[in-house]
């Protein structure tokens, strides 16, 4: 199951469980407001193994809480930032072109 950090836009949840992904939100889990190891953790613990964001740093601030579950994935989403329609046409252009490999134990950079 993948989490959508808070700042990527909701229509993804569209996009992605149309590709075949189980997928959910931070806010539809009321964790908006939890730093990114906290976030982390709780998203291990209630099943989530991929995590998406477009937070560069994320990993960095994540490592300790990542380090200690090494099953769950980051992916940084290096998507410009744009209106919220042409974000999902080129999110989904791109995923066309090579889908989200997320990587165990890992935070990788997408496209």
């Amino acid at each position: 199951m993948w989490l959508l950090d808070v700042n990527l836009p909701t229509g993804l949840l569209a996009l992605l469980r149309g590709c075949g992904i189980s997928c959910d939100t931070t806010a539809n889990r009321s964790w908006r407001d939890l730093t990114n190891g906290l976030l982390a953790e709780a998203a291990f613990g209630a099943g989530f193994r991929v995590i998406l964001t477009r937070d560069r740093l994320f990993g960095e601030s994540a490592s300790r809480a990542l380090g200690a579950l090494p099953e769950l994935a980051v992916v940084v989403v290096a998507l410009p930032q744009a209106r919220a329609a042409a974000y999902l046409s080129e999110f989904r252009a791109r995923w066309e072109q090579r889908p989200i490999e997320p990587v165990a134990g890992s935070v990788v950079e997408w496209p």
